[in-house]
């Protein structure tokens, strides 16, 4: 049958969610969308469906997607992220012949609105189970750059949580603190790689605001004054992974301290702190993702606090 492509509209939220539920039983990346997961993730401030999105449609049924989302700062670097999922009915060598070309001319498009003075590199993220992603995001032109481990802790088993600093105040995350919180976030992952700013509207969406966030279970390492978010552990819990896996599971996001507390232990023991609320909580499991070429040796802190490697997901570039 023959495709017609068209961009998406918030109304395809119901099939796309379908698409990714037939992908997931092929692909076994253990994670799972519902159609209110996906509908969040079309409205977020980075994405502009009419000009960076595009849907294959066989009939009335939609197969295929892909979309562009621009970062929100240029340092110097604008690296559009690029996404996709395509039914595996539908992972032909004509869909990837159309996708291929869109990825470049739609990360321009997205470029030339955003940053366009900056130089362009297109990053894309895909699990080692998505073959035919990766393949066509090589036919492409991209390279492999990183490489990520998903990694997970069985809540019933935890080593002894490492004692805090005596001279910081930890509270569960607060509304009051939550610009503190972005700034400690950006000023954190300010040298990783692949890494930009949020702004505002984006940290909200993305983060604080976003309907799974779990502010409970999320904690700030505060200076005396309350002036200063030193340190964070971000959580969130997918009902949609619960659903999947019937394993209640909390997912950190992020996890970082200021780099003046680096080297003390302060990461393991707000982690720690964060996982023991968590199974007392009534929480089974916790998971996260890491850069294994982390700077700061972010794999020893989780596996520390005990995590363990489960899955790999691989971080392509494709510079302009």
């Amino acid at each position: 049958m023959e495709l017609t492509w068209r961009p998406l509209t918030l109304g395809d939220a119901e099939q796309l969610a379908t698409v990714f539920a037939a992908a997931e039983e092929v692909d076994r990346t253990g994670e799972h969308y519902t159609a209110a997961d996906l509908r969040e993730e079309m409205q977020g401030p980075d994405l502009d469906l009419a000009l960076a999105s595009t849907g294959a449609w066989a009939g009335d049924r939609l197969v295929s997607y892909a979309a562009i989302r621009r970062r929100d700062a240029a340092d110097p670097v604008h690296m559009p992220r690029v996404e996709a999922m395509t039914h595996p009915e539908f992972r032909t060598a004509e869909v990837a012949a159309h996708l291929t070309p869109w990825f470049l001319d739609a990360g321009k498009r997205v470029h030339e609105r955003a940053f366009p003075d900056a130089p362009l590199e297109l990053h894309a993220g895909a699990h080692e189970n998505e073959h035919w992603y990766l393949d066509a995001l090589a036919r492409a032109g991209f390279r492999r750059a990183r490489s990520f481990v998903e990694m997970r802790a069985d809540l019933r088993s935890l080593p002894p949580a490492r004692p805090l600093p005596a001279e910081y105040e930890v509270v569960a995350f607060d509304e009051r603190y939550d610009d503190l919180t972005r700034v400690a976030r950006n000023a954190t992952f300010s040298g990783h790689w692949g890494s930009a700013e949020l702004s505002p509207e984006a940290w909200r969406h993305r983060i604080t605001g976003a309907k799974d966030f779990r502010g409970d279970l999320s904690f700030l390492l505060l200076t005396p004054a309350h002036d200063a978010v030193v340190g964070f552990v971000l959580s969130a819990f997918h009902p949609a992974d619960f659903a999947g896996t019937g394993v209640r599971e909390l997912y950190v996001d992020y996890v970082g301290t200021l780099s003046e507390l680096r080297g003390r232990g302060v990461a393991t023991a707000l982690l720690g702190h964060t996982l023991a609320h968590a199974r007392g909580a009534g929480f089974e499991r916790s998971a996260l993702s890491v850069d294994t070429d982390n700077a700061y040796s972010a794999v020893g802190i989780y596996e520390r606090c005990g995590y363990e490697v489960a899955d790999t997901y691989y971080g392509h570039v494709l510079p302009i």
